[in-house]
């Protein structure tokens, strides 16, 4: 089944008959940062974005829809320069080798994706050592920080660092976000120290939204920042990494020499031109109707949403020991509510914030979780 732009929701088809089912264009999904993507959906963007504006060609990567896509996230994210990449794993990797230049050290968060998700391929491939702080924590402190760059800066063997890379939101820690005073704190450090600095925002807007900051002002703190074009651009893949001029100028030998000067990328590229028009104001909506919603759904017996202490999209919503969570997941996807099953000996579900809440008023949500509770909840003994 499919709505308007073509998506399919397999998860989340229903039988028709069902009390308070809704037509499949208005399925919720609290699961991913984006709307859910299909081939048939993409395609018929691309075919409306030709015939609106044209797909200009680009030559590996270099000119057209992609020099366009690289301008204007630029200049939302107040820097000079952008430069395409297929992937964030490249964008963080030539962020920090660029930025290090002769002092190949860079300060991360020990639960970041650079540290824990790539093969270490900064040090496989560009001999980078990577200096890990803040085990099974979000984020570091000032002062955690500064003991790291004494212990570097007076060792037997004098080891400098280079550069310092901060993760914001922190995936592995359920979307959690480095506050921006401690974030600013240690960006002003490096930059007395002359460490350069490198943000990365995959999920930046999730964490403007949640906090109100503009993306723009966190980007200020840093060199560079890199954000992906497909969690919730809607682009199939690819990443933006920005900063100066200088920065930028022949990166894209550096983007080749590791294999990701891609042939033709404007499709990408047009797709997430596309997908990035109002989203922050669309996201920003989404997330105040989700905080409405959930202090709703709060005066329901059984369930209680909470909220992380430096949370961004992400929700946790804690299911009573009376509620039988297979019947509670079965009758919100009767109501086109789709949420991840959660890990099942927990009691509690992962509920991830997108635009796909601004399909169904408030009333209709609320509804919906009022009968998954009344509809699972066992009888007592």
């Amino acid at each position: 089944m499919q709505n308007a732009n073509g998506d399919t929701f397999k998860s989340v088809q229903t039988d028709n008959t069902a009390a308070g089912a809704r037509p499949p264009q208005e399925a919720v999904i609290f699961r991913g940062d984006g709307e859910p993507k299909t081939a048939k959906a993409m395609l018929q963007r691309l075919i409306a974005i030709e015939d609106e504006v044209g797909l200009e060609a680009d030559s590996y990567s270099l000119g057209g829809t992609v020099q366009r896509l690289e301008e204007k996230c630029a200049e939302m994210l107040g820097k000079e320069a952008g430069v395409f990449m297929p992937t964030g794993t490249l964008a963080n990797h030539l962020a920090v080798r660029k930025l290090c230049g002769d002092r190949p050290r860079t300060v991360v968060q020990e639960q970041s994706h650079l540290y824990n998700d790539t093969g270490d391929c900064v040090s496989q491939l560009s001999s980078i050592n990577l200096v890990p702080l803040a085990k099974d924590r979000p984020y570091f402190s000032l002062e955690e920080l500064q003991a790291a760059v004494e212990r570097a800066n007076t060792g037997r063997v004098v080891n400098p660092i280079g550069a310092l890379m901060i993760e914001s939101p922190v995936r592995r820690q359920s979307g959690q976000i480095v506050p921006f005073d401690e974030m600013k704190a240690i960006t002003e450090y490096c930059r007395e120290q002359g460490i350069q600095t490198h943000l990365d925002g995959a999920r930046l807007y999730m964490m403007a939204a949640a906090t109100g900051i503009p993306a723009a002002t966190y980007a200020a703190l840093f060199d560079t920042v890199y954000v992906s074009l497909y969690k919730y651009f809607g682009a199939p893949f690819g990443a933006m990494l920005v900063g100066t001029a200088q920065f930028a100028d022949g990166l894209y030998h550096d983007r080749r020499m590791f294999g990701g000067g891609l042939a033709s990328a404007n499709f990408a590229a047009a797709l997430a031109l596309q997908g990035l028009e109002g989203f922050e104001e669309r996201f920003a909506h989404a997330m105040a109707r989700a905080e409405d919603l959930f202090d709703q759904i709060n005066a329901l017996d059984g369930v209680h949403v909470g909220r992380f202490e430096h949370g961004s999209n992400i929700f946790p919503m804690d299911v009573a020991g009376d509620i039988d969570r297979d019947r509670f997941i079965k009758t919100l996807q009767d109501h086109s509510v789709s949420v991840s099953p959660g890990e099942p000996d927990s009691g509690r579900i992962m509920l991830t914030v997108n635009t796909t809440i601004l399909r169904q008023d408030i009333e209709m949500l609320r509804e919906a979780f009022d009968c998954a509770v009344k509809q699972s909840q066992c009888p007592s003994a």
